[in-house]
């Protein structure tokens, strides 16, 4: 879901003074930064690689990317696997309130795509079942689905659900998010039991997410209630942990 590859204008560098006492590393990522910031490499654009960037205005490698880790740092942009460094908004930060991923990023103008990394429907285990109220072995549905931010991977987001909702489609989950499609079903979400931790991100998140080996991810678990008090989904997500924090408002009694 990544953009093409950005190639910069030839003229791009030309105000930089390679005499200058100023470092050219710092220069270099002053004016990607304020390309950025102007909107002029939008969120989502792909880098040319180092290499190329090098050769073509005449830069070390090192200068080159020394530069980019400043902006990388600065949570502007990304280095993914595969994928290559990648313009950002910058972290998103979420407030710990009862509402969705997709809503949050919609807000913030974030760019929110899906992808349905499978989507079965299968009987409840113990945990699942001890979740949502159900009987071990009741048929619940049960989805996985890859969130990204202006085409960068964000969010592996696995969710289950009772089987009156066995019926949302790979399409309906690629196009809305769920509380979504929660809400035009008539469910009003009232409360949740929410918990948020950190661990190592398994072979399979880092495949989704771009992650070297040896990675950590936030986690949070959440199991919705509605207004009745009955559990209408259970959720088990894991974000990049250097694109994503919690924030929250901490009140003496």
């Amino acid at each position: 879901m990544a953009q093409a590859e950005t190639v910069l204008p030839s003229d791009f560098f030309l105000d930089l003074d390679r005499s200058s006492p100023v470092p050219l590393y710092y220069q270099i990522a002053t004016r990607l930064e304020r390309a950025i910031r102007d909107e002029d490499l939008p969120a989502g654009s792909r880098l040319e690689n180092e290499i190329s960037l090098g050769q073509r205005f005449g830069f070390s490698r090192p200068t080159v990317r020394r530069a980019i880790q400043e902006l990388v740092d600065k949570g502007l942009l990304v280095r993914r696997r595969g994928i290559g460094t990648q313009v950002v908004h910058g972290q998103v930060t979420r407030n710990v309130e009862l509402t969705s991923l997709y809503e949050d990023l919609t807000q913030t103008g974030q760019g929110p795509t899906t992808e349905v990394v499978s989507r079965e429907v299968l009987t409840a285990d113990e945990n699942a079942a001890r979740e949502l109220g159900v009987a071990v072995g009741d048929r619940v549905l049960r989805i996985v689905r890859l969130r990204y931010a202006d085409g960068v991977p964000l969010a592996v987001l696995d969710n289950t659900l009772p089987s009156e909702f066995a019926d949302f489609t790979e399409e309906e989950l690629a196009e809305r998010g769920l509380y979504q499609l929660l809400r035009a079903r008539g469910i009003t979400i009232r409360v949740a039991k929410q918990r948020i931790g950190a661990r190592n991100a398994t072979a399979k998140e880092r495949e989704l997410l771009a992650l070297p080996k040896g990675s950590a991810v936030l986690t949070m678990s959440r199991t919705a209630f509605d207004s009745s008090g009955r559990a209408v989904e259970f959720g088990q997500h894991c974000y990049s942990p250097d694109l994503y924090s919690f924030e929250m408002t901490l009140v003496d009694k």
